[in-house]
């Protein structure tokens, strides 16, 4: 794909493997967290000149594409102005006792991709890599072509968005399996069956590939509850 700079919302566990997998791939990519762009500085460092640290605002009016990975209770502070005509990944996962509990996720009318859709209604959201253990995101890249390369399961409402994530996600290592509109970004939240047992065991490296036919396969088999 054309090079781009990617903006990231979070800085954490996936958020640093996003990154280090886009340095590596020839993106620029620009880092914020909630604490400040100084408590950045060694992963910055790590990651070299195509790197640099900001506010949460100004990485999302930086990136061509924007990774939101903050914890889904804070998906409101979010910046949406800077975000507005945006692509933008949520890597969002909703786990009640870290989260508190969310009304429209606890009786299925609504989804955590659409929450954050709606919190930013002028940007383009596409569920990714929410799925997939960050160890094994960072482990199982493999490049376009390779028989043993994984997949990725993505939601979103907007075609062109959706293209531009599986661009992306192709550049990372991984191809893109499409789940439907983010009303269906339930298949790929906690306790289904794509959720991380594709790739392996959680915390066992290197993982197991996962390929596009499996991942359609998980997706197909999930079930809402209750």
């Amino acid at each position: 794909m054309t090079m781009t700079t990617i903006g990231l919302i979070g800085s954490g566990n996936i958020g640093s493997t996003v990154a280090r997998l886009a340095v590596a791939a020839g993106h620029d990519v620009v880092l914020s967290n909630s604490r400040g762009p100084e408590t950045l500085r060694d992963l910055v460092a790590e990651l070299g000149p195509k790197a640099r640290a900001a506010t949460a605002a100004e990485a999302a009016a930086a990136g061509e594409l924007v990774v939101v990975t903050v914890p889904l209770r804070a998906y409101r502070e979010v910046p949406a102005e800077p975000l507005a005509g945006k692509v933008v990944i949520d890597t969002n996962n909703y786990y009640p006792e870290r989260d508190g509990v969310f009304g429209e996720l606890e009786d299925g009318s609504g989804t955590t991709g659409e929450l954050l859709q709606a919190h930013l209604p002028q940007a383009r959201v596409v569920k990714a890599l929410n799925n997939i253990w960050v160890g094994h995101l960072g482990a199982l890249g493999r490049p376009a072509g390779s028989p043993d390369r994984s997949a990725l399961p993505i939601a979103g409402d907007d075609a062109a968005a959706k293209a531009a994530v599986t661009e992306l996600l192709d550049s990372l290592g991984f191809d893109a399996v499409d789940a439907g509109p983010l009303a269906e970004n339930w298949r790929t939240q906690r306790d289904t069956p794509v959720y991380v047992t594709p790739y392996g065991p959680y915390g066992e490296l290197p993982g197991t590939p996962a390929s596009a036919q499996v991942i359609r396969d998980a997706l197909a088999a999930a079930s809402r509850k209750g």
